[in-house]
């Protein structure tokens, strides 16, 4: 943050390690030099979190945060105008933070959590509310396109290798429809231990459209298969209060199960929950599923995550399984999704899709790249201009990248 470019960092760690402490820090230090910050959280329910849980620390910090969201109708304009006068130091949000009302006074460092889950232009809308601000990416998985452009040099890497004091790995085991009563004697066991459960699911409500597990009708099922348990339910249409009721529920362990989409899949952190059981499983993507079992396994207690798929898998979906089961370590995982998606056009907008060089593979010419981008930072720095005669080829290859798009 002290050099005399903008920083454009990623941050990486897995779940709960403490990447949010290190962008507080980064946020003391932006607003001690006179700049305000932004920090943009992918939902309603993580933004909220992360605005209770730094709030004390904040204040004895002498920092004066405040939180934006979309449902703020009567207190958003005062916020809005307390960041425009400078009232304000750190601004917590959701995309409301990116709307055209919002108008920082000055703004010098962005921080953006669980970067995957917003778009390229999205991130970009919200660096152009400063004058080149430091930008903070934080992720447990980063996505492919980031791994491409790590690779390249727009993005800085630093990287929390350690799990807090006393965590144990999270036991990943792949089931499938003929094992259900496997995955419910496992559930079980642990609730009767005094443990917790998550159980998720890719739809709401049934469709029509799609032969797939909803949470509402499998909510009511579970009732009928386990009589013996407090069975709760909490998906994204539900009201604010409503939710956070559930959640406050399943917390205080009034609730053992608990049914839900994929609105738990950041910004939750319950102890005493130890199995996750993801429903559907050939439907979720690696880093999707890689967030949600970071809901358990936050203790000393061991964990497991059950992946319960259906019989009907593409070969790409059982790859993607088998992979869970084998690791939890976050780089991997998106060294695996960047061999199965592709790296994304790194100038462009797409987050897939697969970018065409003559002869180099990204995932096993990484060293060479890796060697090939440090060169390049050399001869940068010793002829800026590409003044000498050898590179006569490199000059006229620079001239017509615009041509061919790099």
């Amino acid at each position: 943050m002290s050099k005399p470019f903008p920083m454009n960092r990623l941050l990486q760690g897995d779940v709960g390690c403490g990447k949010t402490v290190v962008a507080l820090i980064a946020a003391w230090i932006a607003v001690e030099n006179g700049y305000q910050v932004a920090f943009m959280a992918p939902t309603q329910l993580l933004a909220e979190q992360h605005y209770i849980s730094t709030l004390e620390l904040a204040q004895k910090m002498n920092l004066k945060p405040a939180l934006l969201t979309s449902s703020m109708r009567n207190l958003a304009d005062n916020v809005r105008e307390g960041v425009e006068r400078g009232d304000i130091d750190i601004l917590i949000g959701t995309h409301a933070l990116i709307q055209e009302s919002v108008r920082f006074h000055r703004l010098g460092l962005v921080i953006i959590d669980e970067q995957h889950r917003f778009g390229v232009v999205q991130r970009d809308i919200l660096k152009h509310k400063g004058a080149n601000p430091d930008v903070l990416t934080m992720t447990a998985t980063p996505i492919p396109r980031t791994l491409g452009l790590t690779l390249y040099g727009d993005l800085d890497l630093s990287v929390i290798e350690d799990l807090p004091p006393g965590r144990k790995p999270i036991q990943t085991r792949l089931f499938h429809e003929r094992d259900r009563s496997k995955v419910y004697e496992l559930i079980k066991e642990e609730v009767r231990k005094g443990r917790q459960v998550y159980m998720v699911y890719p739809l709401i409500e049934e469709s029509e459209k799609m032969d797939l597990m909803d949470a509402t009708q499998m909510a009511e099922k579970l009732k009928g298969e386990l009589p013996d348990f407090s069975i709760g339910l909490i998906h994204g249409k539900m009201p604010l209060d409503q939710r956070e009721k559930v959640m406050s529920s399943f917390k205080e362990g009034l609730i053992d199960i608990l049914v839900s989409t994929t609105v738990i899949e950041v910004g939750i952190n319950i102890i005493n929950a130890t199995i996750m059981v993801i429903e559907n499983a050939e439907r979720f993507g690696l880093s999707q599923i890689h967030q949600l079992r970071g809901r358990v396994g936050r203790s000393a207690y061991p964990s497991k995550c059950l992946l319960l798929a259906s019989y009907r898998k593409t070969d790409e979906a059982s790859r993607r399984l088998r992979i869970l089961e084998g690791t939890t370590d976050g780089f991997r995982i998106a060294e695996e999704d960047l061999a199965i998606r592709g790296p994304g056009e790194f100038l462009g907008t797409r987050q897939s899709g697969f970018y065409q060089f003559r002869a180099a593979n990204l995932m096993k010419d990484a060293d060479i790249l890796s060697e090939a981008r440090q060169e390049a930072f050399r001869l940068a720095e010793s002829d800026p201009e590409l003044a000498r005669l050898t590179y006569d080829l490199l000059r006229k290859i620079f001239k017509g990248s615009h041509k061919c798009q790099g």
